[in-house]
């Protein structure tokens, strides 16, 4: 258990350091046509290389929480509400600034008006990152169902499961999926499935961790080159950026996703330094909060001095961790701070 802990945290580190990577890299990408080509390329690599990041967090989640049993109050209270406060505080905190945006000076706006975009705002997310949190609170409203079917399941019937879940991942792409037959597969599809794959790797044996690691590595090489190129050939057909490839739920970032997943399980890692231990309490909270210190940046002159987004993009995002980090740990200093810092 503490060698599964172990290295779970270390993917909980990078995973958080990729969401922002990620977040920056997109900046770089969406511009396809109106930069020059190779930064373009720069962020096309960076961008498919850690596109892992949201599937290695709900595997995590599985791989973790699918093994316990535990009454569902009790789950409910421990799991659900310690996303569910947070996510709250930092969406108040993202709802005021969009309000601030929408009317500088305060005025203009109606109670009405107030109300009805506040709650928009809240039903679909205050800020664009906050999807995630919504669709893994899903999720763990579902995990004392599931988890009690993956625990009685034998090896077979959850490879069945996930079989059939990447049958749904290709028959969704879209060059695929005009010949779909009608046939519904929705029981079998979503991030459920990075759920119980993350489950089962984490359960899953492997005896000789050399061939394994090669094995691993190969998965991330040829998904990332699958996302880059591909990303680069649909683009250059369609005539304007276009990121189907980078989906989460596609086969390419499954490869890379899976491959990641397991290089970290059957390596070995020492015990975590006080940087990676901070990063790894904080997580979530500069998941949360990270959106709104990148929206900030440019302030800081950044976007002015770093022109190159081969160090430009790491950089800005350790200056983007750093900052999030101290937001993060100052809020929980405050009192009650620890069940709304995230």
């Amino acid at each position: 258990m503490n060698e599964r802990v172990l290295w779970a945290d270390y993917l909980r580190v990078l995973g958080t350091i990729s969401v922002i990577f990620l977040h920056i890299s997109a900046n770089i990408v969406s511009q396809y046509g109106n930069i020059p080509s190779g930064f373009w390329w720069t962020g096309n690599i960076y961008d498919s290389a850690v596109r892992f990041c949201v599937p290695i967090f709900v595997m995590l989640t599985g791989a973790l929480l699918l093994n316990e049993e535990v009454e569902i109050s009790k789950f409910l209270k421990r799991r659900v509400i310690r996303v569910v406060l947070p996510l709250a505080f930092w969406s108040s905190i993202y709802i005021l600034k969009e309000l601030a945006f929408i009317s500088p000076n305060g005025s203009g706006m109606s109670a009405i008006k107030i109300a009805y975009q506040v709650y928009n705002l809240i039903a679909k997310g205050s800020a664009y990152h906050l999807w995630y949190v919504y669709m893994i609170v899903g999720i763990y409203l579902f995990i004392p169902i599931i988890g009690k079917w993956v625990r009685n399941c034998s090896e077979k019937e959850i490879l069945y499961f996930l079989f059939i879940w990447l049958f749904t991942l290709f028959l969704n792409q879209p060059l695929i999926q005009q010949f779909k037959i009608n046939v519904d597969l929705t029981y079998f599809s979503g991030y459920l499935g990075y759920l119980i794959l993350g489950y089962y790797l984490s359960n899953k044996t492997f005896r000789n961790k050399i061939r394994v690691k090669y094995g691993a590595i190969f998965l991330i090489v040829a998904g990332i080159s699958i996302t880059a190129v591909g990303t680069f050939m649909a683009s250059k057909y369609k005539g304007e950026m276009n990121g189907a490839l980078y989906g989460y739920l596609t086969p390419n970032v499954l490869l890379i996703s899976a491959g990641v997943f397991i290089l970290f399980k059957v390596s070995n890692f020492g015990g975590l330094n006080y940087i990676f231990k901070f990063i790894n309490k904080y997580s979530y909270g500069i998941y949360l909060v990270h959106v709104l210190v990148l929206f900030y940046m440019p302030a800081l002159g950044l976007d002015k001095l770093l022109i190159n987004p081969a160090y430009a993009i790491p950089l800005k995002t350790m200056v983007c961790l750093f900052i999030s980090g101290i937001i993060v740990f100052l809020v929980n200093k405050l009192p009650l701070g620890k069940y709304i810092s995230g």
